[in-house]
């Protein structure tokens, strides 16, 4: 994955500062919503494929697949299946033959994309505090 544009992370940094000062209760429905689509949103490919549309905005299936490295074609098709069902993505079948079909990321999924950008923050602050917890780890591992 590329890394995330200043912009991204100044505007991940201003939402995550004001959801935290704001105080507030945690709404049931939003804390379930989490819950319910951490699996699929969280996984390695759906965040692959999420910067991929960002770059290239719309793609064809085999497009997708030639650009996203180690994903088998049934991961690749249940990948974009959840995605779309999640208002990540849209996907657009023209009635030719052979059938073309695009995906093409929507807002929904550009702000997610926005939301990992987080990461990337999160890991540029504390590379070298996860560098050395590995490297005491191994050490550690190493004696026993």
């Amino acid at each position: 994955m590329r890394s995330p544009i200043k912009s991204q992370i100044a505007k991940t940094k201003a939402i995550y500062e004001g959801h935290h000062q704001s105080g507030d209760e945690v709404d049931p429905r939003v804390q379930k919503l989490v819950e319910d689509l951490l699996g699929h949103i969280a996984d390695k490919w759906t965040m692959i494929i999420l910067e991929v549309l960002v770059e290239h905005k719309q793609l064809r299936f085999t497009q997708i697949y030639k650009l996203v490295d180690g994903i088998s074609q049934k991961m690749l098709t249940q990948t974009l299946r959840y995605m779309e069902r999640d208002g990540l993505l849209t996907r657009t079948v023209y009635p030719v033959v052979p059938p073309h079909v695009d995906y093409k990321i929507t807002d929904m999924g550009l702000t997610l994309s926005t939301a990992f950008c987080g990461v990337w923050v999160w890991a540029a602050g504390n590379l070298i505090k996860v560098e050395e917890a590995r490297r005491k780890f191994a050490a550690k591992s190493k004696q026993t």
